[in-house]
């Protein structure tokens, strides 16, 4: 019996884009295995990390220089007495009581003791023997950190959904957290359909390429926090394609890349048609990528299983990922949603494109702070990898601009 036809659902970018975010927040939590901290490194949190004691545990002095009453030094130059020093990593309270006109030298990341309450820096002063000499006026609170200003005892420091990068190791570090419980990985199948398409390791007739989008995904998918599985190459025949998708959607994502145009041997949608798939849209206005498919098998979650249909041109493969399925790993993967992120910058040479798409062109961001600039790499349409790769963001042209002259400040999504 044939499928029914699957009806031509193009959105535009940013309903497409909305689109996949909410089927990305109605995602059920994955599973969660504990793993050593540094074992955890750019997986996702599963627990809520929190405080074990105030940070800082005490008043912390953030500069070297001496421990003072403000207003000892309200009014300057003014001589005090040295009583002491104070290391960081005292076991032992300091014992001795500082009484008006005396200091203690203190170095940074110390505590400072209860009478003081400002940090001198040391190239304000002047040693005289047993005493300074101090010639800035410093007001309260000044290069101190209050005891618990960072956080309290028992307050959450990091939330579940939250990736593990090095400063959130560094924080659970921090707290004595030698384990951390983290979602499980979600296994992302990789399907390349199409008879010109052979392995790496063959060599190619006259008219076949080798297999690039199976790797370039799977590089995309460990960077999203999935794990690729990469299922063997799909000819252009309704059986074995549809043997192939059955076992990539047993997987927790599948996507597959080509067969998703118009072509006679464009044989995707049907064979997913064929499963009962709910096509959510099968196509976007955007350039490269345009005929990009996202949808499910199944009805009810958490059996129900997504997928993405990529164009099998690489540069279209590489930025539909981006765009569409890269929320949907990380939402599999147990992270908080989060927007697509851009920079701007100045357009360094005009744009001149037909309107009606939104444009993701492969660039290179360049410059300083004060004078940062992209320029369009120079590519030959979206087959062209040698272009992608050396292009590090891309410069987005909206539906609406024909004309953006060089100059202007234009959005920039990084890669």
């Amino acid at each position: 019996m044939a499928a029914t036809p699957v009806q031509s659902l193009v959105l535009s970018f940013h309903d497409a884009r909305r689109v996949v975010e909410e089927h990305a927040s109605g995602m059920p939590s994955p599973e969660t295995e504990t793993l050593a901290l540094l074992h955890a490194a750019g997986r996702i949190l599963a627990e809520p990390i929190v405080a074990d004691r105030d940070i800082p545990p005490f008043p912390r002095a953030t500069r070297d220089g001496y421990a003072v009453r403000a207003a000892d030094v309200a009014s300057v130059p003014v001589t005090l007495n040295v009583i002491g020093e104070i290391k960081a990593g005292l076991l032992r309270p300091v014992s001795s009581r500082m009484n008006p006109g005396e200091a203690f030298a203190i170095m940074t990341g110390a505590p400072v003791p209860p009478e003081a309450d400002a940090v001198v820096m040391i190239e304000y002063t002047s040693a005289r023997g047993d005493s300074i000499e101090i010639t800035k006026s410093f007001s309260p609170g000044e290069n101190i950190v209050p005891q618990g200003a960072e956080a309290r005892r028992g307050s959450v420091l990091l939330e579940p959904g939250t990736r593990l990068n090095e400063s959130a190791i560094a924080l659970a570090a921090s707290i004595g957290k030698e384990k951390v419980r983290v979602f499980a990985r979600p296994r992302v199948a990789v399907l390349t359909t199409g008879d010109e398409i052979v392995e790496i390791d063959e060599q190619p007739g006259p008219t076949q390429i080798r297999n690039s989008n199976s790797y370039s995904l799977a590089v995309q998918i460990l960077e999203a926090g999935g794990e690729p599985v990469l299922l063997p190459i799909a000819p252009d025949e309704p059986r074995r394609l549809r043997e192939l998708i059955e076992q990539g959607l047993q997987s927790d994502l599948l996507i597959m890349t080509g067969g998703v145009s118009m072509g006679r041997y464009d044989l995707v949608e049907q064979v997913l048609a064929e499963l009962h798939a709910d096509f959510f849209f099968t196509g976007a206005k955007i350039q490269p990528g345009r005929p990009v498919v996202f949808g499910c098998c199944g009805q009810a979650l958490p059996s129900a299983k997504y997928f993405f249909g990529l164009p099998g041109n690489p540069v279209s493969t590489m930025v539909t990922f981006e765009l569409f399925a890269k929320p949907m790993i990380e939402a599999l993967g147990g992270m908080r949603a989060r927007p697509l992120a851009f920079l701007h910058a100045r357009l360094k040479s005009e744009i001149r494109v037909k309107t009606g798409l939104t444009r993701f062109l492969p660039a290179i961001h360049m410059g300083k702070l004060e004078g940062s600039h992209v320029e369009i790499v120079p590519w030959q349409g979206s087959g062209d990898i040698a272009a992608q790769a050396r292009a590090n963001c891309y410069v987005v042209v909206p539906p609406d601009r024909g004309h953006i002259p060089a100059g202007e400040w234009v959005a920039v999504l990084q890669r």
